[in-house]
């Protein structure tokens, strides 16, 4: 499979690995209700999947106390994929086979491609054992789009979405006249180089785009040559959906050059990434993301400090900072579904989650009936100083620049919907 492998043709190649399911799995539990966290924890990304599952067992810790899940508390099981499609069919069917009818993962689109049509074939074939996906990061547009399915959802905003909210925000600043892209070659970030170009051109045709770089995944240990095309460029603004290790290296790397150009990125406030940048990022390195700890409170103010309350406990448990605000409000959604269901069966669960609109301390998310992708407040910050939350100890911290409301972050989808009788 070459790097430039397209998610249809990928998923289309699981196809007869997913027929390797059958029908294994365990009989609901009275007491306990199982998700399956399916992520990273070996290998190059194995620091931010062990990141995501301290974000999961925290917030279902505190989930089960305030309510449980419909009478229930939920059980995490975490399984390592190793970032590989192959691996997380071994991985769903290990979860299925412990009685999980509930999977998330998040680090990487090739991964949910396969996860989310492994899903479907099973629930297809197997009837009374069927499992629903919680996707809480994995963006790829497709995955609620031409590759949509009823089983899957969707709680972080896909790659477009938050295009549009960098795009929007970088056609209001006339400095920014050359921009690079560069991103890592597979679903992701070939729709980042790609949704980048057109936005920019709609938006602000006068920008240049002085470059534009696919890199292999997690194999890049050193980024220096790739600073040095766009130091030559005379790029002022670089755009990159990179993450984890991928994006620590780059910016480390862009650091140590001294390259003078302001990077717009997914990911900047991801594990690692903060103390990678260090001092030189002040000011240059921007995010866009549904929250981040220094966020002025909108709605309700009990609900505000919750999640502050959240941020301060999480990071004294585990000297890390709370980063997934996504992953607290999609086990909100997942424990009201339930509840307004009286059910912890997938499609009772699926039924309830699709409309809904949920109030979160940054003001209400709605889960679209038609793609099942989440529209949320998405906000661009800027590393800065003189914030009341400094991440990573680095003494710097994320300042809000722009908010973009739930509905202006949304975009059209393609997906035709196939629902279960």
């Amino acid at each position: 499979m070459t790097p430039k492998t397209t998610l249809t043709a990928m998923t289309s190649a699981i196809a007869l690995a997913v027929a390797a399911f059958g029908m294994a799995g365990a009989a609901y539990a009275d007491d306990t209700i199982k998700i399956a966290y399916i992520d990273p924890l070996s290998g190059p990304f194995a620091n931010v999947g062990d990141a995501g599952a301290k974000h999961f067992s925290y917030f279902i810790d505190y989930f089960n106390e305030h309510g449980g899940f419909n009478g229930k508390k939920l059980e995490l099981i975490a399984i390592d994929n190793k970032s590989s499609p192959k691996d997380s069919l071994v991985a769903l069917k290990s979860a299925i086979d412990q009685g999980a009818h509930f999977i998330t993962q998040g680090n990487g689109s090739h991964v949910g491609a396969a996860l989310s049509e492994a899903v479907a074939k099973h629930n297809e074939r197997n009837p009374d054992n069927r499992v629903l996906y919680l996707n809480y990061a994995a963006v790829d547009p497709a995955l609620t789009n031409d590759a949509c399915n009823f089983w899957h959802f969707r709680f972080d905003a896909n790659s477009d979405m938050k295009l549009e909210a960098i795009t929007n925000y970088i056609k209001d600043q006339p400095e920014i006249k050359k921009v690079y892209l560069i991103n890592m070659d597979y679903s992701h970030g070939q729709s980042v180089s790609k949704i980048a170009r057109k936005l920019l051109n709609e938006k602000r045709p006068d920008i240049e785009v002085v470059g534009d770089d696919l890199h292999p995944v997690g194999k890049v240990k050193d980024f220096s040559p790739y600073i040095s095309k766009i130091k030559a460029s005379g790029a002022d603004t670089v755009i990159t959906g990179n993450w984890g290790a991928d994006l620590a290296l780059l910016v480390k790397a862009s650091a140590a050059a001294g390259l003078d150009v302001q990077y717009y990125t997914y990911y900047g406030g991801g594990l690692g990434a903060p103390t990678a940048i260090g001092p030189a990022g002040e000011g240059k390195v921007k995010q866009v993301t549904e929250w981040h700890a220094n966020l002025p409170v909108e709605t309700p103010s009990e609900q505000g400090k919750v999640l502050e309350d959240a941020y301060v406990g999480f990071l004294q448990k585990y000297d890390l900072d709370f980063y997934y605000g996504r992953i607290r409000t999609m086990l909100g959604m997942l424990q009201e579904a339930m509840n307004e269901a009286k059910s912890d069966q997938p499609v009772a669960v699926a039924k309830a989650l699709e409309g809904m609109t949920y109030q979160t301390a940054m003001g209400p998310v709605t889960m679209r009936a038609d793609d099942h992708q989440l529209a949320q407040p998405l906000f661009i910050s800027t590393f800065s100083k003189g914030v009341k939350y400094d991440t990573e100890h680095t003494g710097l911290g994320w300042k809000t620049d722009a908010k973009i409301d739930g509905p202006a972050t949304e975009t059209p989808t393609t997906c035709k919907m196939q629902r279960p009788s």
